[in-house]
């Protein structure tokens, strides 16, 4: 299984980073665009919504995610979505999910659950492109701090792991995991810290060095809800992954839970 798992990293990694690297602007919206539309197939599956409503209720959130390339170069008068996008996508992620989490309501609502499945995804794939247009490396550091946050918890709690961090939601989730995630980013964001004269060159950032450890800090524990948030939602939705999609880790959104939450907050820290 982690042979599996590994693999399946590998390749993954491989294609985005040449579609990171190697495409034009509007090859990469269109990349986002095809990553944005599986996964929100997958949310709709979550939601129990038929074949072709899925398919429309998928159309519409990259509709709503390409919107602002459809009325405008928005390329030309500066970041590809709106701040309020970035702001309302903080506000979900830090007040109303911790709040979603914590009571665990049973949905009684389709239309709910699919709004907050927009509100989730379209800022995300927005901040990919906002982020890319800084510098390809800053999306890339940024990432980093989840890939790095995810393999320390996943390891330092297969290991140490013995008290649940949420066993009603996830029980392979741990307190421990979540100290080694952040212990593991710490180290990550003094490295940056140490360093970042030299990633100067990626761009302005509006970070100065003193800050991005508990900025790092802070986008590691918005992973960590945004994972458990797609945890809760695939429980109550009576399923173990979001999809079988990708061999060894189930679906799109199993391998963009954390980044969901954490790329909108990434970008009112880097870039407003």
């Amino acid at each position: 299984m982690l042979k599996t798992r590994v693999m399946t990293a590998a390749v993954l990694l491989a294609v985005f980073l040449s579609g990171l690297f190697l495409l034009p602007k509007n090859g990469w919206i269109a990349f986002c665009a095809v990553l944005l539309g599986v996964a929100a197939w997958e949310w709709g599956a979550l939601a129990a919504l038929a074949a072709f409503i899925r398919t429309l209720y998928a159309a519409l959130v990259v509709g709503l995610f390409v919107l602002p390339e459809v009325v405008a170069d928005s390329w030309a008068r500066g970041p590809y979505a709106p701040a309020w996008i970035y702001y309302a996508a903080a506000s979900f992620w830090l007040v109303l999910v911790p709040v979603w989490i914590w009571r665990q309501p049973r949905l009684g609502s389709r239309a709910l659950l699919l709004a907050a499945g927009a509100t989730a995804l379209v800022p995300a794939a927005a901040a990919l492109v906002d982020l890319r247009g800084v510098h390809p490396s800053l999306l890339l550091a940024v990432l980093g701090t989840v890939w790095i946050s995810d393999t320390a918890a996943y390891f330092i709690g297969r290991r140490f792991g013995r008290h649940k961090l949420a066993p009603s939601i996830s029980p392979g989730k741990t307190w421990e995991g979540v100290a080694g995630a952040l212990a593991a980013v710490g180290l990550y964001a003094l490295a940056w810290a140490y360093l970042g004269s030299v990633l100067a060159w990626i761009g302005p950032m509006k970070v100065a060095p003193a800050w991005v450890l508990p900025v790092l800090l802070g986008l590691a524990v918005a992973g960590i809800i945004g994972d458990l948030f797609e945890s809760l939602i695939k429980r109550q939705a009576g399923v173990k992954d979001s999809g079988t999609l990708l061999p060894g880790h189930g679906g799109i959104l199993d391998r963009i839970d954390a980044p969901l939450a954490m790329l909108p907050l990434a970008v009112l820290a880097f870039m407003r």
